[in-house]
């Protein structure tokens, strides 16, 4: 079992998806948990009571936070750190994708300013603000997407910037070693609020022309990502840095 007892973890994008499942595993392994948030803070405020709920005795927190914003990222993350007593572990797990297809000869220069600034520009921000306050053996992990290793057309933005993350993660962890571990995951199709637009066409058949396309039959669970990124949180991946987990079914593969 992994026991991440007295950790101290910031998660951008707590309040739904991915996020409120990291968080809530997080807390399972005995971590406290800092959840970021831009302006959902119902949502935020449900992932604090759900972790405190949990009967492991975790504490949490919201932390509301443009981390688009470069001043707002050092407040949010000094805010999350100050409440936690410090930080240990930095899940950067926010991001937009905008579900219309567009090619990049129309996309107008809004939607790409957008996309690069909440996907990238962000994690930038919030880990250049968080690094400085992680100490031996702390954990970055970072958010990509299958769209950031094989591109995804219609979707420029969105590969382009998830791309980045990708080569952002194996600079950063050159640049930390041996002192902190930074890692990304790469989801595929994942069943939250953000696909549901494509899921839902043609009264579902969306959904199902998708997961034909995934070896394993079908989209990822929240949960499903949630697993990967506290296994790179934890001792067990103390040798693991620079890496991109692929957690898509094997979509990846069929590009």
């Amino acid at each position: 079992m992994i026991s991440l007892a007295g950790k101290r973890a910031l998660v951008t994008g707590g309040g739904r998806g991915i996020g409120r499942a990291t968080a809530l595993l997080l807390a399972q392994a005995g971590a406290s948990v800092a959840v970021g948030y831009l302006s959902r803070r119902a949502e935020a405020e449900e992932t604090v009571k759900a972790v405190e709920g949990g009967g492991g005795g975790s504490r949490a927190v919201a932390v509301a936070g443009d981390l688009g914003d470069p001043a707002a990222a050092q407040r949010a993350v000094a805010e999350a750190a100050r409440a936690l007593g410090g930080l240990d572990l930095l899940i950067v797990n926010h991001g937009v994708w905008p579900p219309d297809d567009m090619p990049v000869a129309r996309m107008i220069d809004a939607q790409w300013d957008a996309t690069r600034r909440a996907n990238l520009d962000a994690v930038f921000y919030v880990c250049r603000a968080t690094i400085p306050l992680l100490p031996e053996g702390g954990r970055i992990v970072l958010v990509s997407s299958t769209a950031g290793q094989r591109g995804e057309a219609f979707h420029a933005d969105y590969a382009a910037t998830k791309g980045a993350v990708i080569a952002f993660t194996k600079s950063l962890a050159v640049e930390l070693a041996p002192r902190i571990t930074v890692n990304c995951v790469a989801p595929g199709w994942v069943d939250t609020e953000m696909a549901q637009q494509p899921y839902g066409r043609e009264g579902g058949k969306g959904k199902r022309d998708i997961e034909r396309t995934i070896p394993l039959g079908r989209v990822a669970s929240a949960e499903d990502i949630a697993g990967p990124i506290v296994f790179l949180c934890s001792a067990l991946a103390r040798h693991i840095t620079g890496e991109v987990l692929n957690v898509n079914g094997g979509s990846v593969l069929c590009g």
